[in-house]
């Protein structure tokens, strides 16, 4: 057991090569990805004098809210949904009709099997469809996103 740790060895993977131990003509460093080196790595992101020395991947407005997005949205969803498609009724009268009838109730929040629920979710997802696809075309216009 002891003449197995006596003899040369090889080590492989910790200096992405194999080095023997028995050669004291080579320096052996050993690095690891645990450690720390004493250089640091420059950074090619980094630009000098941006934003105070910081570099930043995505603009700070990344969201690019417009408010024209927001009333030409709720105006373009208001228009179809107040089409008289549904028994005669429509879709953002159905909703409307269905908050009051839960608010005379107040206190007792509306039952699952009420119809408030699916005009509430429906009434909703096309508002929100409608203002995600007017952001999308609104801003890609402004930025010409869009060449026609």
């Amino acid at each position: 057991m002891a003449a197995a740790f006596a003899s040369p060895s090889t080590v492989v993977g910790l200096g992405g090569s194999a080095t023997s131990l028995s050669s004291p003509a080579k320096k052996t460093v050993l690095s690891s990805g645990f450690l720390k080196s004493g250089v640091s790595a420059r950074n090619p992101l980094r630009l000098a004098g941006a934003a105070g020395g910081k570099f930043t991947c995505f603009e700070r407005d990344w969201l690019r809210r417009d408010l024209n997005v927001i009333g030409f949205g709720l105006i373009g969803w208001l228009a179809p949904s107040s089409i008289p498609a549904i028994d005669g009724k429509s879709l953002t009268g159905l909703f409307f009709e269905s908050i009051g009838t839960e608010l005379a109730h107040f206190p007792t929040p509306p039952a699952l099997t009420s119809q408030f629920w699916l005009w509430l979710v429906l009434w909703h997802l096309g508002l929100f469809i409608t203002l995600t696809f007017g952001q999308i075309g609104f801003k890609g216009r402004t930025e010409d996103y869009f060449k026609f």
